[in-house]
């Protein structure tokens, strides 16, 4: 019995267990006797004996029994004795069948009728195949078919699929051409490294003329060798055709569906699953598995001789699948991920629509399945924090943008001196809040912290999102401000060295909040984060004074401070940059930021780097090289809310997929036509503010 069958035969009602101490092969007296023994040997698998029940020839019924029970893969079966007529020397008997169609799969239940004859050994059942069921007629068999629907995609906000289609081999079987009992399934099961299990049960309950696909692989990683093996098995086949598996783009963010790089689903899903199904193993293809992979619809079916469906006796209807639209835009995404080629190590970029909170892009570096940091790694902000720091220090009035402010080699705070994050001799010039941030004095800071102090530090981070409640359908993390009360713990988190952690998302909706004067949660999936973001709660519109002087220190740092290299364009950049040690998977790292914003859009990029390669300011060329890649007049156009699409598909053939896997590649700045033309932002038509009018993608 295969190890999907965890539910064990039910032993009998009431009734039927009254008639387990009858002795099966004895000739019965009573009508309800016999039927009772023949449903409780049926239902215990002892075909044999059941089938002495009746007056047909033992061994037939016998086979009729079982293969029933195999046609169908059943996990168990359960009956129940309903009333029995008698008329003259015959009678007819009622019964309730629940047929368990295994793990995943429904109970079927009907009722049952069988005449019963009385001869000189007794009552017997007059044998005739609709016992099994009153629909089946001689010469049928039964089956269950499935009607998988086509895998939903994942759109990006404007209507241009994340999903892109591979060419993928299907591993299968004819059911009808396997030989030695299916030996078959277990010699493919070895030779692609699987479990035999479920891809048994599949095929034991399928029609037997029609090809069953069990195992999924993309076609560019099928060695031949094992394919020639496959094709050298009797009864397996191999078929081509394309599936919407492949990510176009934002791989860890889109996620990965079980059949593309690693094909071994049963080593990697725990729920219940039909050999050959799509599951998301990753991203949102995980988190939305029922919604794009909706559930098949379960036919009980007669077939006949020639495999032919004569009949369907039971449906379950299926859920549809449908599709996700994202707020992440395909545009915005290529550049990111573009940028992000040339980072010496580990690196991410995240870009929000400042005026809502919408990720526009969520990139890293390798573009693995797993790399989510642009989301969730936790890093030292370092001068990054900065930004939060001068708010603090501006609303509790321990400091004004150009008052005084001593800016000095390093500073003592609570007996712990505190340096800058790069010597550059600034320190020896008269110094201002807004000229020690643009350049970097990071100890200027940590000397106001005890004006400050470290409740204000908090609720000012709260205010910027920074530790505050707010989440999305992926892992995010929104950071932590964990400085004791010490004025040197507190001057440490000024500087963003220690005692506070942050995401690149967490920096970058931060950023926003100064281009818009209101932090806004985030939102990734529609539909689906609305909710969490609404709990969440946009912020309160942050003073207006301190907001103004924020920006004025962000483009300061990027006209005469520290990010003078982002000064380009015609739509100004704001931004600050961070340097700061950390250790990181237990090797020391420099974490490197540029954070900030140009017209609409906020956007992080930190980069991970060689504390002896510190050559460059790797995280300020990433940030720089994603602003120049987006499209010109795309900063500053106007919103329109993402366009949802309601049927998975494509209204074009969309390919390129399987030349994706290095990376992200495909369409947006740089590569193919997205379908918008330079100059429009996000989901708009240029210079209309409107949704463009093209229709979502249709197909699978």
């Amino acid at each position: 019995m295969s190890p999907r069958h965890i539910r064990r035969y039910l032993s009998a009602g009431t009734g039927l267990a009254a008639a387990a101490a009858l002795a099966a092969c004895a000739p019965q007296p009573y009508p309800d006797v016999a039927v009772r023994t023949f449903l409780l040997d049926w239902q215990a698998g002892e075909f044999e004996a059941a089938a002495r029940q009746t007056d047909g020839d033992p061994e037939e019924v016998a086979a009729a029994l079982e293969s029933a029970h195999d046609q169908l893969d059943l996990a168990g079966v359960r009956f129940g004795l309903g009333p029995v007529e008698l008329e003259d020397d015959g009678a007819t008997a009622a019964f309730e069948a629940q047929a368990d169609l295994g793990i995943g799969d429904p109970v079927w239940k009907y009722t049952g009728r069988m005449e019963l004859n009385r001869g000189g050994d007794g009552w017997r059942i007059a044998w005739d195949p609709s016992v099994i069921h009153p629909d089946l007629g001689a010469g049928e068999r039964l089956a269950v078919n499935y009607d998988v629907p086509d895998r939903g995609r994942v759109f990006d906000r404007n209507g241009e699929p994340l999903v892109g289609e591979a060419e993928v081999t299907e591993f299968g079987v004819v059911p009808a051409e396997l030989e030695d009992g299916g030996a078959g399934i277990a010699e493919l099961a070895e030779l692609l490294g699987e479990d035999p299990a479920p891809m048994t049960d599949r095929v034991r309950s399928a029609p037997p003329e029609d090809f069953q696909p069990l195992v999924l692989m993309r076609t560019k990683d099928v060695d031949a060798e094992v394919l020639s093996e496959a094709e050298g098995i009797t009864g397996v086949q191999t078929r081509e055709q394309r599936m919407p598996l492949s990510p176009r783009a934002a791989r860890s963010v889109v996620g990965e569906v079980a059949g593309t790089a690693e094909h071994n689903i049963s080593s990697r899903v725990a729920s219940a699953y039909q050999a050959g199904d799509t599951v998301g193993l990753s991203g949102l293809q995980n988190v939305f598995q029922h919604r794009l992979a909706g559930t098949a619809t379960t036919q009980v079916v007669t077939l006949d001789a020639d495999g032919g469906q004569t009949g369907v006796l039971k449906e379950w209807p299926g859920a549809a699948s449908g599709a996700l639209t994202t707020t992440l835009d395909l545009t915005a995404q290529q550049a990111a991920q573009d940028a992000l080629e040339a980072m010496p190590g580990r690196a991410h970029l995240v870009a929000v629509d400042v005026r809502t909170g919408e990720v526009l892009s969520a990139a890293g570096d390798p573009a693995s399945f797993d790399n989510d940091g642009a989301l969730n790694a936790q890093y030292r902000p370092g001068g990054a924090f900065s930004i939060v720091s001068a708010a603090a220090a501006l609303r509790s009035g321990a400091a004004t943008a150009d008052g005084p402010l001593a800016c000095q080699e390093s500073t003592e705070v609570g007996g712990q001196s505190f340096g800058n994050e790069g010597p550059n001799g600034v320190w020896a010039q008269p110094q201002t809040l807004e000229s020690a941030f643009a350049n970097g004095c990071t100890s200027a800071l940590a000397g106001l912290a005890t004006d400050v102090g470290e409740e204000e530090l908090r609720r000012t981070a709260a205010d910027f999102g920074i530790g505050a409640d707010w989440r999305l359908s992926l892992p995010t993390y929104s950071g932590e401000v964990s400085a004791g009360g010490g004025a040197a713990e507190t001057a440490g988190a000024m500087t963003g060295a220690e005692g506070v952690t942050v995401s690149p998302l967490g920096m970058a909706l931060a950023a926003g909040a100064v281009a818009d004067g209101t932090w806004h949660a985030p939102r990734l999936a529609v539909d689906a984060d609305d909710q969490m973001a609404a709990e969440a709660a946009d912020g309160e519109k942050l003073d207006g004074a301190t907001v103004e002087a924020l920006r004025q220190m962000m483009r300061a740092t990027v006209e005469r401070g520290q990010a003078t290299p982002a000064n380009l364009g015609t739509v100004p950049v704001h931004g600050q940059v961070g340097q700061v040690e950390q250790t990181i998977g237990g090797d020391a790292t420099t974490v490197q930021w540029f954070v900030g914003y140009q017209g609409n859009v906020a956007f992080a990029a930190v980069a991970e780097v060689d504390p002896e390669q510190v050559w460059d300011q790797y995280a300020l060329v990433a940030g720089n090289t994603f602003l120049q890649g987006l499209p010109a007049g795309y900063v500053e156009a106007g919103y329109a809310e993402p366009k949802t699409a309601e049927e998975p598909g494509s209204s074009e053939e969309q390919e390129g997929a399987d030349g994706a896997e290095g990376g992200d590649t495909g369409e947006g700045a740089g590569g193919q036509d997205t379908g918008q033309t330079p100059g429009q932002g996000p989901g708009q038509t240029p210079g209309t503010g409107e949704q463009t009018g093209a229709e979502p993608p249709i197909g699978g």
